[in-house]
């Protein structure tokens, strides 16, 4: 046993041995594996390295070339549109010169004042003509704001929209104030038209800016309890104590929003109070900062530092008094007469309208709930619901016919009759008044599309602002378009939406259909839009619903469709404010555009777009999807390849839009180069590159006008 375990001893002292010897060669081994490993990625990395060295310089050897050619490309562009627009505006102006229809000259100063004062004299009060009249100054309000738009950035240009904003709210006013002396007109002889069997008159009267329904009171019967006016589909509640009284109730509809200028002209004063706050508040700031970090010899300072700080205090404090006196600025005074304000001046259009003005301003506190018109825009239009004293009637008395005369016009029914003006039910948030409310009852405009259910802002004439917290009650039956609600008081109200209910958009897609013909198809939040672009035209072409009846399959400018098609309710253009209501995926604003301007002169050969990289790779840089397609039909998904965009080079990337993650590889076969055009024309075919050589300027500019109004790149 004892010589047994010795040799035991020896066999598991040997077998130790030998897995020793095994563990370093399989460690030597896999030390040499390593080692080999690493040999091969450096090498790896050296002729990657190498290769990245020389495609750079290769991308800088022809950096000048490629960046000369897009340039000649893009001027040559902006010449020829510029010339084109230029000679337009020549050919326009000679056009309505040589028309001679008696419409002035917008750009005339003279000539709309003279247009003004010549209406403003006309003694002409049927409604008939008036409303001739009135769809005449419509069309030269739409041009004056054209050549407002249009207004430079000079000192004269500047005093010249001065001019033409007061215009615009001369005009503005006149309007209203020829429509009220149409209507009275109109209720001075309500009698003769009295419906034989409920002894009041009812009328409508129609065309394509406006709707205007009148009722007149002649029967005083307690009972009567709504009013219907079912031409137009609209009818509202009549209370009790108003039902026995000497009252015309008006429903005027304008598809035209004269109001809503002036809001934003109030809440541009507030920004730009709040911006100077702001500025001022910061200046205190650093001052009150350089006064804790004083140093040993700056005690005196400190004092001077400390004057100047309450200084900077009392600006701060001046500049919040000066901002919530904004809105009280555009207040009349009855009886004074001065030249007034552009902002008094369309105030005054109340004097004579719907409502009386408060010659007390309103405070514009916390809780009034005034709507932001740069987050929802009224729809539809404006409705004017007021009540007024029925004018006198005439009699006749012995064969003859007796009236009699105030030269007072429409005088505002006060309504609850415990409050001397309707502005007092509006300015305050008050107890419920022991009056009943007025209800109205109607369908929506089929002019426009509420994406969402409709909210209602009614007008306050003394803040000048449109507020949501003048209707309640509200109900909405969306398959019949129908709406109803109630109101303290007659007021003038609009519906909103918020104007970006389509924003971000889901996914887009520009796809070329021939020489200057492509299709531009957004998936925006709430609904589908495709935008066919040919020349220098566009065309909606997706909703065969009759609400777009009047913009689907017409083409248009690219200004003019971009109007219509926000003012039917389908908002998918962006502004300057608009990213701070949207989250979006910032991007460096010079290098968003310069893509639009190339993807806009290869709009004829290649088709892009969206990527979900686009939000993984950087602000410096986009990412879209992109390929030449020439074909009829949709692009197929592996036809797609991804491109890297930056400031200073494109690529193309080694990933596709379907991999797990992102990368900023360079593709096999592919290099990189100083622009995008030149990137894609790489594997572009003669007959693409020809296309896009004989792309017309106007439909790349059209293109281009497209891509920057919708921000694709960033909204998506």
């Amino acid at each position: 046993m004892k010589k047994g375990g010795k040799v035991n001893k020896a066999e598991k002292a040997k077998a130790l041995k030998e897995e020793q010897k095994r563990r370093e060669k399989e460690e030597e081994e896999l030390r040499l594996q390593r080692e080999q490993e690493e040999r091969e990625r450096l090498e790896r990395e050296r002729k990657r390295q190498e290769k990245q060295e020389w495609l750079e310089k290769k991308d800088r050897e022809r950096r000048g070339d490629e960046l000369s050619e897009l340039s000649q490309m893009l001027e040559g562009n902006y010449f020829a549109v510029t010339k084109w627009q230029a000679e337009t505006k020549e050919k326009a102006k000679w056009e309505r010169y040589m028309s001679c229809n008696g419409s002035p000259n917008p750009s005339i100063p003279q000539e709309v004042n003279a247009f003004i004062n010549l209406w403003r004299e006309d003694p002409e009060v049927q409604i008939s003509p008036v409303m001739k009249d009135i769809a005449q100054a419509l069309r030269l309000i739409e041009e004056l704001e054209c050549v407002l738009n249009d207004r430079g950035d000079s000192e004269q240009d500047e005093k010249d929209a001065q001019q033409d904003k007061e215009t615009l709210l001369s005009l503005r006013n006149l309007v209203h104030s020829k429509l009220n002396l149409a209507s009275e007109e109109i209720l001075k002889w309500s009698h003769t038209n009295a419906d034989m069997e409920t002894g009041n008159m009812k009328k409508v009267i129609r065309d394509s800016n406006i709707t205007l329904c009148l009722w007149s009171n002649l029967s005083k019967n307690a009972r009567l309890k709504e009013i219907r006016f079912e031409d137009v589909g609209v009818a509202f509640e009549l209370p009790k104590q108003l039902a026995v009284s000497d009252i015309a109730v008006r429903i005027l509809h304008t598809r035209y929003d004269h109001l809503s200028p002036l809001s934003r002209e109030v809440q541009r004063k507030e920004a730009a109070a709040l911006a100077e706050e702001a500025l001022l508040v910061a200046e205190l700031e650093q001052v009150e900062q350089g006064e804790e970090e004083g140093t040993e010899n700056g005690e005196a300072d400190a004092q001077s530092v400390k004057s100047n700080g309450r200084k900077s205090s009392m600006s701060v404090a001046s500049v919040k008094d000066r901002r919530s006196t904004v809105s009280q600025e555009p207040t009349l005074d009855e009886g004074e007469n001065r030249t007034e304000t552009p902002a008094e001046e369309l105030a005054t259009a109340v004097e004579e309208a719907p409502v009386n003005i408060s010659p007390e301003p309103v405070a514009n506190t916390p809780e009034v709930d005034f709507v932001d018109l740069y987050q929802y825009m009224p729809l539809g239009g404006v409705f004017y619901f007021e009540a007024f004293h029925l004018p006198p009637q005439s009699h006749l008395i012995k064969g003859w016919e007796m009236r009699k005369i105030l030269d007072v016009g429409l005088q505002a029914f006060p309504y609850p009759p415990d409050q001397a003006q309707i502005q007092s039910s509006i300015t305050k948030k008050e107890e419920p008044s022991s009056s009943p409310p007025v209800g109205i009852t109607m369908t929506l405009p089929d002019s426009v599309i509420f994406l969402e259910d409709p909210m209602i802002a009614c007008w306050d004439p003394t803040a000048l602002q449109w507020r949501r917290d003048g209707a309640y009650e509200i109900t909405y039956d969306a398959p019949t378009r129908t709406i109803s609600f109630k109101m303290d008081s007659f007021r003038t109200f609009t519906f909103l939406q918020d104007s970006y209910a389509n924003v971000p958009f889901q996914s887009w897609e520009l796809r070329p259909l021939g020489v200057n013909y492509a299709l531009l198809t957004i998936i925006a939040g709430l609904t589908e839009v495709s935008i066919t672009i040919k020349d220098n035209k566009c065309m909606l072409t997706t909703d065969p619903r009759s609400e777009l009846s009047h913009v689907s399959g017409k083409w248009m400018s690219v200004s003019s469709f971009q109007k219509a098609l926000t003012s039917s309710g389908i908002n998918i253009f962006v502004n300057e404010h608009s990213s701070k209501y949207v989250s979006i995926t910032s991007k460096d604003p010079l290098t968003e555009q310069t893509a639009y301007e190339q993807m806009a002169l290869m709009a004829s050969t290649t088709a892009f777009s969206w990527s979900r990289w686009n939000s993984h790779c950087g602000q410096e840089h986009i990412v879209l999807q992109a390929c030449q397609h020439l074909e009829e039909g949709p692009v197929p998904e592996e036809a797609w390849s991804l491109f890297l965009m930056g400031a200073q080079r494109s690529q193309c990337l080694e990933i596709k839009e379907w991999s797990d993650s992102f990368s900023p590889e360079l593709a096999d076969d592919t290099e990189f180069h100083s622009t995008f055009l030149h990137m894609l024309k790489e594997s572009m075919t003669l007959a693409g590159w020809r296309r896009v050589q004989e792309s017309h300027y106007l439909f790349t500019d059209c293109v281009h006008s497209l891509l920057c109004a919708t921000r694709v790149l960033t909204y998506s």
